[in-house]
C-alpha cells in the first residue's frame, strides 16, 4: 500500500451577500472574511494552495502568501436560475425537492449532484499530499461524497460556514474502492 496524502479543505470566509445560494454567480469576499480564511489556514501544514476562480474563494487563497494554482473543478454547485437568490423566494416545493434529492431535482438549468461529485472526485484526485484547496461548501460536501461514499443526504450533516477547514488524510487503495462504488 503506498502512501498517505492529507490535503486540507478550506471554505472561503463570508461574502458581501450572505444567505443567498451563491454557485457559480461571481461575488465579492470581505475583508473579514479574508481575515478569517487566514487565521484558520495558519494552523495547518500545506506546502501548495489550489483554488476555485471564483474570487471569493480565490482573493482568500491569495492571502495566503503562497503561489495559487486555479481549478475551476473546485467550483460550487451551478444553481442555474436560482443563482444569486434568497432561498425564502423560491417555490418551497422545488426547494425542497433539492435537498431532499439534489441529482434528480436539481436547480432548474443547473447542475446535478453527480455532475459536481465527479468534478471534485477529479479534482481530489490530482491533489497532491500536503496541499491546501480553498473552495466552496457544496465543493467540500461533494469531496466528502467521493471520499468517504456518503450520500448527498448525509452530507448535508457537516456544519460548514464559511472559513471551515476539513483534513482528509487519503490512502490510495480506499479512494480506488470509493471510486469504484461511485
Amino acid at each position: 500500500m503506498s502512501e498517505a496524502r492529507t490535503v486540507h479543505l478550506l471554505r472561503h470566509g463570508a461574502t458581501v451577500r450572505p444567505g443567498l445560494l451563491l454557485g457559480h454567480l461571481d461575488v465579492a469576499i470581505t475583508a473579514p472574511g479574508i481575515a478569517d480564511c487566514v487565521r484558520v489556514a495558519a494552523g495547518v501544514t500545506f506546502t501548495q494552495v489550489v483554488s476555485s476562480d471564483l474570487s471569493r474563494a480565490a482573493a482568500c487563497a491569495a492571502a495566503l502568501g503562497a503561489p495559487v494554482r486555479h481549478d475551476a473543478r473546485w467550483r460550487e454547485l451551478d444553481f442555474g436560475a436560482w443563482d444569486g437568490r434568497d432561498p425564502a423566494t423560491l417555490p418551497a416545493d422545488a426547494l425542497a425537492a433539492f435537498w431532499h434529492d439534489p441529482d434528480a431535482n436539481p436547480p432548474p438549468g443547473g447542475e446535478r449532484w453527480s455532475a459536481l461529485v465527479a468534478r471534485v472526485a477529479a479534482a481530489l484526485a490530482d491533489l497532491p499530499d500536503a496541499t491546501l484547496a480553498v473552495t466552496h461548501g457544496g465543493a467540500i460536501r461533494a469531496a466528502l461524497a467521493s471520499a468517504c461514499g456518503f450520500d448527498a443526504r448525509q452530507v448535508w450533516a457537516f456544519d460548514l460556514p464559511c472559513a471551515a477547514l476539513l483534513t482528509l488524510k487519503l490512502w490510495p487503495d480506499t479512494a480506488q474502492i470509493v471510486a469504484l462504488r461511485t
